[in-house]
This record gives C-alpha cells, sequence and structure tokens, in this order.
C-alpha cells in the first residue's frame, strides 16, 4: 500500500459531529465557498469548514490541485483526458493551463512508489516461485502472480508472467513453460491494455480489484481478481465466467449481491 499521505487518518467536524476519515477513501474534494466537500470512494460527502490550504497541507503530496478550488487523489485518476476520469466513473474539471503539472504530478507520485520496490523477500529464481506459490499447483482455478513492466512515464505497459499453475495455462491455451518468465505482450501480439489500469492500481496502491471484460486474446469472458503480492507485483484469480454460476439460497445472498453491484462506477 502505498504511504506518501502525511498521515493515514484525517479528523474533521461536519454537521456539528467529530468524523475520522481514512485518506485513502478520499476521492476529492471541492471548495464550495469556505465548505470543503469531501468524496470518499463508497459515496459519502462531508462537509467541514476548513481552508483549501489547511486541508492541502494536512493531506499531504497524494492529492494533485486539479485547479484553485479542487484537488483530486492520485490514487483516485484513471485517466487524464478532456476531464480526470475517476476510477468511480465521475469526472472532473481542470483548468487547461495546469494540465501538464497534472500529468507530472501524477508520474511523480507513481515514481515514488515504483522506486521503493526494493527485491527484499522477493523470489531470485523461477524455482523459489514455485516453492513459494507450490500450494496452488493444483488447484481448479487459475492463479498467476505477475511482475508488472512501468514505461519512463510510470505507466505499466505490460507483465511478467513469474508463477502460473497448470489451470492458469490451460486458460491461457499456452503450456506452462511458455508462460513463466515471459511477458504478455511478448506471447499475445493482440495484447489488449484493458486490463493493466486495474494491475497498476493493485500494485501500486495494494488494492484487492474485480475485472470482469472479454480477452480477445483467448477469446474468452473472464472474472479476474487481482491483488498486491510482492512489491511490483499482483496475484490474479481467474476465472472463465461461462463456467462459473451464481447460487442463491436466501435474501441475504440477494442483499449482498446488491451491495457489491452498488459499487459499480455506473451506480454511484
Amino acid at each position: 500500500m502505498t504511504n506518501f499521505n502525511k498521515s493515514e487518518y484525517i479528523t474533521i467536524i461536519s454537521e456539528r459531529k467529530k468524523v475520522v476519515i481514512s485518506v485513502s477513501s478520499i476521492l476529492y474534494i471541492v471548495m464550495e465557498g469556505k465548505t470543503a466537500e469531501i468524496h470518499l470512494s463508497d459515496g459519502k460527502i462531508y462537509n467541514t469548514r476548513m481552508t483549501f490550504v489547511a486541508l492541502e497541507a494536512m493531506l499531504g503530496d497524494g492529492f494533485i490541485k486539479a485547479h484553485r478550488g479542487c484537488i483530486v487523489s492520485a490514487m483516485a485518476i484513471h485517466e487524464i483526458s478532456d476531464m480526470i476520469d475517476l476510477v468511480n466513473g465521475e469526472k472532473l474539471e481542470y483548468a487547461r493551463r495546469r494540465k501538464n503539472n497534472i500529468i507530472e504530478s501524477l508520474q511523480t507520485s507513481r515514481k515514488r512508489i515504483i522506486k521503493g520496490f526494493d527485491h527484499d523477500g522477493v523470489p531470485d529464481t523461477e524455482d523459489q516461485y514455485h516453492d513459494y506459490y507450490r500450494s496452488f499447483d493444483e488447484m481448479p482455478f487459475a492463479f498467476t502472480d505477475i511482475e508488472m513492466v512501468f514505461n519512463e512515464e510510470c505507466e505499466a505497459v505490460d507483465w511478467i508472467f513469474r508463477y502460473a499453475n497448470e489451470a492458469l495455462a490451460r486458460l491461457e491455451k499456452l503450456p506452462l513453460e511458455k508462460l513463466i518468465g515471459q511477458s504478455f505482450g511478448t506471447l499475445f501480439s493482440n495484447m489488449d491494455a484493458k486490463w493493466l489500469k486495474g494491475y497498476e492500481r493493485s500494485t501500486l496502491y495494494g488494492e484487492t480489484l474485480e475485472l470482469m471484460d472479454y480477452s480477445p486474446e483467448i477469446d474468452t469472458h473472464l472474472k479476474v481478481i487481482c491483488f498486491p503480492t510482492f512489491k511490483g507485483h499482483c496475484g490474479c484469480i481467474l476465472f472463465d465466467v461461462d463456467k462459473i454460476w451464481f447460487e442463491q439460497h436466501s435474501e441475504d445472498s440477494a442483499k449482498t449481491l446488491a451491495r457489491y453491484y452498488a459499487k459499480l462506477p455506473n451506480n454511484k
């Protein structure tokens, strides 16, 4: 998990109550006059009387100034185009004159994290990776540990298979010995970069994510759960969605599913 914020939590007064907020849950903050609107990843919004300067000082350099009345978490940025596209589907306006500064600030925050990817505790050889993950060898689901490859702009551009089990080889339709130690882009010339954003977030920010999309490389609709493992790596559990089913046995199942779908970007 990234640790570039000054504090893991901030304390504010909202509606005359003291509220403790995890900094990692903050997407962005917008000033409305003398009131700061703090938007969180779970959809909650807290209003508090605080100056913009005080907020910037409290949050540290993990936040980027979009314009004079808005700061956004570097962790929350999916892409910068004509708008700042956030991971939850929202879009924020930014001052056009600040575009290069915003991009540079985002790269700087990512570079700081990547620079901290030391090799302590990371296996050195294929055998060491296999020893570490041996319990996954015979699992019925596909599993792999991948090492992310970043370019000079600190964007993930590929990944290398460091460990994979036989179920992963069957899913990828390649022999295991051809997967290990190879980059995905080398193996699949039609590599679809859409998976990179999720793997990048898991690797940089320590998030556990679920991705569901079509993989043209293997002509399969996939469900992928990715999570951080070693520094610079993430683990991925993959399922062919045509081979998994959802069973509902109680009202709680429906409630749980509703909570899950409420997290989708289009439902924010």
